[in-house]
């Protein structure tokens, strides 16, 4: 005799800020892997550090071919988020990687349980997630930033790794 499926949900009053953020790295080309495999131990060891607010951290492969692996993480609020950010080692991995994307793409996607969703696609060939069905444009003015896409008030605590001037200097 078959048994009944055992439905259980979860109690989320105790984090009324909860974001929840998708990351994933997709590799472009051959150089991409090395690249790829190279982010693996730091994303651990920072992981490793308990940063304040991520709550938890899950790690998981989308496809073999091409390679595309991700990461859930669920942290408490958007500024300690933002905080984790802006701060070493992620600043320093990110200006990296807007210098030099290494054969790779990267995005997010991040989730408010106050409401609220945004996006970011960098060097990502073929659309995926919400590229798919909603228009894309270039992150700049408004779109640049996270905090600014959700809408939320306020300012950073900390200065973004590269500014909008920075990012698009070579565009002039």
């Amino acid at each position: 005799m078959k048994k009944q499926v055992e439905r259980r949900t979860v109690d989320l009053s105790a984090y009324p800020d909860l974001v929840v953020i998708y990351l994933g790295m997709r590799v472009n080309t051959l150089t991409g892997m090395k690249t790829l495999l190279g982010f693996g131990p730091r994303i651990s060891q920072a992981v490793a550090e308990q940063p304040d607010g991520l709550l938890l951290h899950e790690s998981f492969v989308f496809s073999l071919f091409p390679p595309h692996v991700g990461m859930r993480q669920y942290w408490r609020d958007f500024a300690t988020l933002e905080r984790w950010a802006r701060s070493e080692p992620h600043r320093q991995w990110w200006q990296q990687f807007l210098r030099d994307a290494g054969g790779t793409g990267f995005w997010h996607e991040t989730y408010c349980m106050r409401g609220g969703m945004e996006a970011v696609y960098d060097d990502i060939a073929a659309p995926i997630g919400l590229m798919k069905f909603t228009p894309v444009q270039v992150a700049r003015g408004s779109m640049f930033a996270a905090r600014s896409r959700l809408r939320l008030p306020g300012d950073a605590s900390l200065p973004a790794p590269l500014s909008e001037a920075e990012q698009y200097r070579n565009d002039a």
